[in-house]
């Protein structure tokens, strides 16, 4: 997720896959298979259709790369396609997803953001912590899973793969504001969930 618009590294890759060189596209799966899974597997439930989105999220990427203008980050553009075929996918088996607009809040430090620091280890001391951080990723995962289609993937782009605001937006096509404002249900959702759920002690 290092890599810049325009970046020499994409470039060379794009340019080495279009001179024939095709194992350099296998360096773009490996550098992109990560992120491309955390949409696929957020957004379609079933595991058997996974596969064969991605073989086909892949293939897309394979066909049109010589339309890429390096305006973005080639793992930008590339989760694009991941979410536009995902979407497509979801659009044919009549699932909906969340369109009306909510309020643009900024917020602090939550609940979500809370576990996610505890989980990553930066707030467990002594012998029990590698148990409690696996039973706080668990609990934060479950209930990421269970918020609608584009919050959980706009969460884990957010929050798992560290995207920015603009990122998201350009791999959605929602205006920022929206990202912003989905992006602020979900964790308030979340935020009310996980309290009800479980001791405040325990967050």
């Amino acid at each position: 997720m290092n890599n810049q618009p325009g970046n020499p590294a994409d470039q060379q890759l794009v340019q080495k896959v279009l001179r024939g060189e095709h194992h350099a596209f296998g360096t773009i799966i490996r550098n992109t298979e990560a992120l491309v899974a955390q949409i696929v597997f957020k957004m379609i439930p079933h595991a058997e259709d996974r596969k064969d989105l991605v073989q086909d999220i892949y293939l897309k990427a394979f066909h049109k790369l010589s339309g890429f203008k390096f305006q973005s980050k080639l793992s930008t553009w590339i989760a694009t396609i991941t979410y536009n075929t995902c979407l497509s996918w979801l659009q044919k088996k009549k699932l909906v997803l969340p369109s009306e607009l909510h309020r643009e809040e900024d917020v602090q430090e939550t609940t979500l953001e809370r576990l996610h620091h505890q989980a990553t280890g930066l707030r467990s001391d002594g012998a029990d912590g590698p148990l409690i951080q696996k039973e706080l990723i668990s609990i934060l995962q479950t209930e990421i899973d269970q918020l609608p289609l584009i919050y959980r993937t706009l969460v884990t782009l957010y929050h798992q793969e560290d995207l920015s605001y603009e990122e998201m937006a350009q791999i959605t096509g929602l205006p920022e504001g929206t990202v912003k404002s989905y992006l602020f249900r979900a964790r308030k959702k979340l935020k009310e969930t996980l309290l009800s759920k479980y001791k405040k002690e325990a967050l």
